[in-house]
């Protein structure tokens, strides 16, 4: 075509200029971009491409192709994008779509070549197009190579997300749009057979990318061509669109179609002996009526060879066949073809029918020699021979026939139509529903024969499964075809077919087997875990239908294990057996059951899980406050609004991210909901704004503005026509969810409206705000119904209805939930358990069961009808939990802390036990006694607030309980000379207690209204300073316990946190003024302005010992020194903490400072130069409330919001570093000597054997034991990234460290000292013991 090959030259010569000014550039960084940026971490359709077998005949199509070629060459920058070329099945829309891409591949043009295909929608195609189309792109244009890997390392979780819209947007829009020039002539972008990407649900998003208006927004040389049948779907979506250019195959006149046709027919016959006159090849060509795949069927039967006819014979039969009255021309084609090539015989029928549907049932094509594999193991003996009896003679109809590598599959979706209608095909009819049992039976056969330990054989344990090298191929050479299909497809099986007892004891056989270990291996190296657990329930419920219940107790642990564990096993596979195994809880049946196969691996020696907690996913990911979670109406993904401005859509399997990051809140995202159909999100946010989000796209689709302040709660109407928001601004507003406000209504005292709900017919809208009332009002008119329901006596935080309408129930802050009667606005019920305010409630979809979330840390379930709760409380979070939802079924919840993460809970089991040592609340402070022997903290144990004392060397506890306070105790100190012990706490009072005797000393300090904060003793201990929630400071006299004077007081400011000078002249408080205020402790006046520098909340202040700085934290995460002499700030802040510094302290000698903070760190900084001092301090999960010094500054004391309390030694952290580093090179012995006793046991023979292969090739530059951490994410790691081992987020808190003492002493240790690990670690399973 001269006219295409005039585009090309005029291009290159265009194109010239442009590369040879980018030469020089790309040159310099080619071989960093090709050594660097690795792409693989983007999903790719392996397979999907150009396929130049499938093009054109030369001299065919030549009209269609040069309009085509036009439109890509048009130089008018308003030319149509998209072009879409349809019309039935057989005319050659894929010829010509493989013909551009392949021309304009040869003129290095081509963006990108995508093929769906019927037989493989199992691999989910739609959901890796623009991924794979983003790839291929950078491949042809380098420089797109970094912006890729850019976009990559800001969102992980875009190299494989399934929003189509963000692949669209991130990966394809954003990247061209940075290129520093257009991309050289017009850039072709070819979309085949979108017709069969699957369901119309697969390829919704698609088209509505395609037709959208960011069309517009892609450079004018960009062109997308399009072919498929005109399905209703795709048609509606295209024909309307103005930017969408749309051809039809049926515009092409029947002299043109025949005359292409007749060149197809003519080189298809060329090298037959026989010869066909030019009138019997047009008359064939006639005959097709323009189906090129009916052309090509028909020369393939001519072609074929069977004994005794000729070809010419096999022609003239075919143009003397009259076609069958029902049916189409391709039917009558595929009745002509098989009744040739399959025998009328009964049997041969029959096995054309098993043959044909395995092909077609199978849920993914496989090759030849996974067919028979697979069918050697059917139920039938009669069904085992090799399906090339049938298969030999259909190379016309189905690929892989002639290349046993590929994948047998219909080479034309129409015979899959045909074969699975039985008007159409009668006799060849294949009846798809007896499938199932055959594939079932044959799958596990296949795995009971084919499952092995470490299949992949992985070289080492320490690493990711994402930095193993050639992991891919690995698994294409060790696991088949066949296996990988049975693996990941054997619980879709099974659920579809009838109760066969065979069937049931092979998946007995399966899970009662240490293979069912073997399977769950493969499943995490090929990504298959995220959808097992929800697999194993449908296999789980026809167990149990067909009373297998031995079985299904076992297939019901194995998914908790899959919950538990999946997303550690996915990520480095090992772990299965090394992590999983050792923290499985010892009544589970799979631990128990094959433990003694896996002798070398790690051993809970103490403090390990007995039954599965009832935490089963744990989510990380936001930066900030978890605030508002729901599930969605499917029960697979969950929703949560942050602190951090963004909304999150989450896997309820595995806790993993799906789709991208939702922003455009400018403040904290307080609430968010999802419609009944789970098509829209609603969220509401301080910014003021409500905005609604389609789910699928992660696009905003509305933002509804009014409210004129924060908005704390919003819900969507049953129907998803309305969405209500509540604000701090007093109104309650009703908006169209794309349209806008329709009603808004508030009180006349407008109190902030914390909670709004819509009753289940949507009839009505309940609310709950800061008056302490509940009011419901009807959604149409606004009219309040019924009577204001009062009873709270603070405000209501959380509102939910029953769900037959005629209850609800309030979360107050007065700690309490409170059930209502509608109809008489009466209650009916009071709630009371949680020690801190109730901030969320919801209520199960039966209604037998109600969920409250607290800022006591804990989610409680309660019985709907009695008020009683139904089990303890489910403690794990070590922060605030904001919000909480059930799952649709009930089986689940979910809260949202302000610990940053997500848990999910299982319902179904009993939270069985407490915490070992009884804890149940925050501990808020600790001190050491004056000699440092003892430690003290103030908790609540069983329901009692009470002072506890740890021997301080050993953990276990000395002696008994002081009791005396009412309510939690939020200060605790010793005095200077060791006598006495002074609590402060909620109820207000402060007492003294005897540190010899422990009995109290005196009556209790009274005079603060309101929670004591802090205290401190005078240097000289004869004096006590206190601050309270009441605004005031006091001072007391430590020995008569009277107050001395009158309260030192600042107006309306509220101070945190107390300190006194060491010459007892000063005293300094940090306030919520974002101050400072010093003191004078004889005037009770204060001495100088505030010292003013933070940005947030004063929480601590301390003097230095010789009284010459002060040190401050506060929430905004920063640390600062003050001069006290001339009270201004001392240098910078110190910086380093990412959270709330929650408390400084200065060291003996005044040579160190150490910081703790919500950040889950501590930190030491040195005072001369106010550096840190070697790594933070790290080892509690949970945010550090508390850190003090011991007298002689050696140890370190810590409590956190995980329940446990840490003595540290602080000598291998401030010790100076060597002048030499020290690399390590170890021995490679099974069991040589320990250089490093990693041991996270009391016992020191529990410590890692072969330790110094951990260290192997690590620089040494200080304290070896800063290399090893317990990182946020449960995995132990040391050097260079090396993963040891994973820990549950339930054994984290109580894990013993490596450089701290854990109290109480009951918590978890592990026995390391057999355990194999690194290039080792296959030898921790016996082959001899299977």
């Amino acid at each position: 075509m001269q006219q295409f090959r005039d585009y090309a030259i005029r291009d290159i010569h265009t194109g010239i200029q442009q590369m040879l000014e980018h030469s020089n550039r790309v040159h310099g960084q080619l071989t960093r971009v090709e050594d660097v940026l690795h792409l693989e971490g983007i999903a790719y359709a392996a397979g999907a491409g150009l396929n130049t077998t499938k093009k054109c005949l030369n001299g065919t199509r030549v009209e269609v192709l040069a309009e085509i070629v036009d439109w890509i060459e048009a130089p008018e920058p308003g030319i149509s994008r998209v072009f879409w070329l349809f019309g039935q099945a057989g005319v050659g829309k894929s010829a010509i779509a493989h013909t551009i891409a392949l021309r304009y591949k040869e003129l290095g043009r081509l963006g990108s070549c995508f093929c769906f295909a019927r037989d493989r929608q199992a691999e989910r195609r739609h959901d890796k197009l623009f991924t794979t189309i983003a790839r291929d792109m950078a491949d042809r244009d380098i420089r797109l190579k970094p912006l890729l890997a850019d976009a990559i390392a800001t969102d992980n979780s875009l190299g494989n997300t399934l929003d189509v819209t963000q692949q669209w947007q991130k990966l394809v829009l954003e990247p061209v749009s940075r290129l520093p020039s257009a991309l050289v002539g017009n850039v072709v972008i070819v979309i085949d057979a979108l017709d069969e990407s699957g369901s119309e649900a697969t390829r919704e998003h698609i088209l509505g990318i395609l037709t959208s208006t960011q069309m517009a927004e892609l450079p004018s040389n960009f062109r997308i061509l399009i072919t498929s049948r005109p399905l209703p779907d795709i048609h509606n979506a295209l024909h309307h669109a103005k930017h969408v250019k749309l051809w039809s195959m049926d515009t092409a006149s029947t002299t043109v179609a025949e005359r292409d046709i007749c060149l197809f027919i003519t080189d298809k016959l060329r090298n037959l002996n026989d010869t066909f006159p030019d009138n019997d090849l047009t008359l064939l060509a006639k005959k097709s009526d323009g189906l090129f795949e009916w052309a090509r069927l028909a020369c393939e039967f001519i072609k074929s060879h069977k004994g005794g006819v000729t070809a010419k014979e096999r022609f003239d039969d075919l143009l003397s066949h009259t076609p069958e009255e029902s049916g189409t021309l391709l039917d009558d084609m595929y009745n002509v073809i098989l009744r040739d090539i399959i025998d009328k015989s009964t049997k041969a029928r029959q096995r054309f029918r098993s043959v044909m549907r395995q092909i077609l049932w199978t849920l993914e094509s496989l090759p030849v020699a996974s067919l028979n594999a697979m069918r050697c193991r059917f139920a039938q003996v009669t069904d085992h021979y090799d399906v090339q009896i049938i298969l030999r003679p259909m190379a016309s109809l189905l690929s892989g026939i002639t290349d046993s590598s590929i994948p047998v599959r219909p080479l034309h979706s129409s015979f899959y139509d045909y074969l699975t209608d039985l008007d159409r095909s009668q006799d060849f009819f294949v009846d798809l529903s007896q499938g199932h049992l055959d594939l079932s039976l044959a799958s596990l056969r296949v795995m009971r024969e084919s499952l092995r330990f470490n299949i992949c054989q992985l070289d080492s344990s320490y690493l990711r499964n994402i930095e193993i090298s050639g992991l891919d191929q690995r698994i294409r050479y060790y696991v088949s075809p066949h296996l990988s299909y049975s693996c990941r497809h054997w619980t879709s099986h099974v659920p579809a077919s009838a109760f066969d007892s065979r069937l049931a004891a092979e998946i007995g056989e399966l899970f009662n087997d240490v293979r069912v270990l073997f399977w769950i291996e493969i499943l995490g190296l090929l990504n298959g875990l995220s959808a097992t657990p929800g697999a194993l329930l449908r296999v789980a419920k026809w167990l149990v239908t067909n009373e297998e219940c031995h079985t299904f107790a076992v297939v019901i642990d194995a998914l908790k294990f899959i919950r538990m564990f999946g997303g550690v096993i996915s990520e480095s596979t090992p772990h299965l057996y090394l992590s999983a195994l050792p923290f499985s809880p010892t009544s589970s049946l799979l631990p128990t059951r094959f433990s003694s196969m896996f002798p070398r691996i790690a051993r809970v020696a103490s403090g390990g899980p007995v039954h599965w907690p009832k935490v089963q996913v744990s989510m990380r990911g936001h930066t900030s406050l978890v605030l508002s979670v729901a599930f969605f109406p499917d029960g697979t993904r969950i929703l949560s609004g942050s602190y951090d401005k963004t909304i999150r859509i989450w896997d309820a399997e595995t806790g993993l991210q799906l789709g991208r990051t939702l922003e455009g809140h400018r403040s904290p995202v307080s609430s968010v909901a999802v419609s009944l159909d789970g098509k829209r999100i609603a969220s509401g946010s301080y910014d003021n704004t409500v905005r609604v989000w389609e789910t699928q796209k992660g696009l905003e689709v509305a933002e509804h503005c009014g409210h004129t302040g924060p908005i704390l709660s919003v819900a969507f109407s049953p129907d998803g026509g309305r969405i209500v928001s509540g604000s701090e601004d007093g109104t309650i507003r009703v908006w169209d969810p794309e349209g806008g406000l329709q009603l808004c209504w508030s009180l006349w005292d407008r109190p902030s409206i914390n909670a709004v709900a819509f009753s289940p017919d949507g009839e009505l809208i309940a609310s709950g705000s800061s008056d302490a009332a509940l009011r419901v009002w009807d959604a149409k008119t606004s009219s309040q119904v019924g009577k204001t329901c009062q009873g709270h006596i603070g405000p209501i935080l959380s509102v939910a209805f029953s769900p037959d309408g005629r209850q609800a129930v309030s979360a107050s802050s007065d700690c309490t939930l409170r059930m209502w009667n509608l109809e008489t606005s009466s209650q009916v019920g009071r709630l009371s358990g949680h020690s801190n305010q109730v901030s969320s409630v919801s209520w199960s979809s039966d209604g037998r069961r109600i969920v409250s979330g607290s800022s006591d840390y804990t989610v409680r379930t309660w019985d709907a009808e009695t008020g009683k709760p139904v089990d303890r409380p489910m403690t794990g979070h070590t922060g605030l939990v904001n919000s909480v939802a059930f799952s649709p079924d009930g089986k689940r919840i979910v809260s949202g802390s302000s610990d940053h993460t997500l848990h999910v809970w299982d319902t179904e089991i009993s939270h069985v036990g407490d915490h070992p040592d009884g804890f149940t609340e925050l501990i808020y402070s600790v001190c050491f006694s004056s000699d440092g022997s003892r430690v003290l903290a103030g908790i609540q144990a069983h329901g009692k607030d009470v002072i506890r004392i740890w021997d301080a060397g050993t953990g276990l506890q000395a002696g008994d309980d002081l009791r005396g306070h009412r309510f939690r105790i939020t200060a605790i100190k010793c005095s200077p000379d060791g006598t006495r012990i002074a609590s402060a706490s909620i109820d207000c009072t402060i007492r003294l207690w005897d540190a010899k005797t422990g009995l109290p000393i005196g009556r209790p300090l009274r005079g603060h209204k309101n929670v004591i904060y802090s205290i401190q003793f005078s240097s000289d201990g004869q004096q006590i300073v206190s601050c309270s929630d009441d605004s005031t400071i006091r001072i007391w006299d430590s020995a008569t316990g009277l107050q001395i004077g009158d309260p030192l007081a600042s107006g309306s400011v509220l101070p945190f946190a107390i300190a006194t000078s060491p010459n007892d002249k000063l005293i300094a408080s940090g306030s919520d003024d974002y101050a400072i205020h010093l003191w004078d402790f004889e005037t009770r006046s204060e001495v100088c302005k505030p010292l003013e520098g933070h940005t947030h909340w004063v929480s601590s202040v301390a003097f230095s010992p010789d009284g010459k700085y002060i040190a401050s934290g506060s929430y905004d995460h920063t640390i600062r020194i003050w001069d006290v002499d001339t009270t201004a700030q001392h240098g910078d802040p110190l910086y380093g903490h990412s959270n709330t510094v929650y408390i400084v302290v200065f060291s003996p000698d005044g040579t160190l400072l150490a910081s703790a903070s919500g950040d889950t760190t501590i930190r030491l900084w040195d005072t001369t130069t106010w550096l840190p001092v070697g790594f933070p301090f790290k080892g509690h999960p949970g945010r550090v409330m508390s850190v003090t010094f011991s007298n002689d500054g050696r140890r370190l004391l810590s409590s956190s919001t995980d329940n446990t309390i840490r003595v540290w030694d602080v000598e291998p952290f401030t010790a100076s570093q060597s002048a030499d580093c020290a690399t390590v090179q170890t021995s490679h012995s099974f069991h040589a000597p320990a250089t490093y006793p990693i041991c996270f046991s009391s016992l020191p023979e529990h410590a890692l054997c072969n330790s110094d292969r951990f260290f192997d090739g690590a620089t040494i530059e200080r304290d070896w034991r800063e290399l090893v951490q317990l990182e946020r994410d449960g995995w132990i790691v040391g050097p260079k990234g090396r993963l040891l081992l994973w820990v549950p987020v339930t054994c984290r808190a109580s894990l013993r460290s490596l450089r701290s003492l854990v109290i109480p002493r009951s918590g978890t240790e592990l026995d390391l000292s057999d355990m194999a690990h690194g290039d080792m670690w296959r030898h921790c399973f016996q082959h001899s013991s299977r």
